[in-house]
């Protein structure tokens, strides 16, 4: 209901909105832990799915996913309850998800399991160095990453688990380590920030994608 106050302040204000019900992944977002099947995957996450439909979101975005199976469980859940679904992997210094399997693998893995039911994909907390050399990886996979949503700091998981201080490393160079990915994601259009951003990462993110 507060969701929906927004939207109407912002649409009076010329600003277009979407109204997201968010899951993330069943323990730690850093940890693919017990890995459930598809069908577990689904009927773990259909309830909380269905609860954002009842109460009107215009779609479902599941965040640091580590797995292929829980993601295909997420967009099988969305479909049945009548949600577009937006998949938002994370992974790790080497562009692997959490276990082990490639960027690239892991996308045409979802996309061939729900016949490419998600709406896009994204990826989130990893430093853009972390999957820069992930996206060179030829292939019609690139079109349907639309989102990222990258951590302010170049660790890796482990050492922001054990971090005792924030580290929100340097909003330009984040930028900077955007624009060299465009070239390589040509459907983005949803651009922010993850662990370490606030304001500033995310103008100067948006800034040097949108730059001629």
């Amino acid at each position: 209901a507060l969701a929906r106050e927004v939207c109407v302040e912002a649409t009076a204000a010329g600003i277009g909105t979407v109204v997201s019900g968010c899951v993330g992944p069943r323990g730690d977002g850093y940890d693919p832990g017990a890995v459930m099947s598809h069908r577990e995957a689904q009927d773990y996450h259909a309830i909380q799915i269905e609860s954002f439909a009842a109460a009107r979101a215009d779609q479902v975005t599941a965040i640091t996913m580590t797995t292929v199976a829980e993601s295909i469980g997420v967009v099988r859940a969305a479909e049945v309850a009548g949600l577009p679904a937006a998949i938002s992997l994370t992974v790790e210094t080497d562009g692997r998800l959490p276990t082990g399997q490639p960027l690239h693998e892991a996308i045409d893995e979802v996309d061939a399991e729900t016949g490419a039911a998600a709406a896009y994909f994204m990826v989130n907390c990893a430093h853009p160095t972390h999957f820069a050399r992930a996206v060179e990886h030829p292939g019609g996979w690139r079109h349907r990453v639309a989102g990222l949503r990258a951590n302010a700091s170049a660790r890796s998981h482990a050492e922001l688990d054990d971090a005792t201080e924030l580290d929100d490393g340097d909003p330009h160079d984040l930028a900077a380590q955007h624009r060299a990915l465009r070239e390589h994601l040509p459907a983005v259009r949803v651009l922010g920030g993850c662990c370490g951003t606030d304001a500033r990462h995310v103008a100067a993110i948006v800034g040097a994608w949108t730059a001629d």
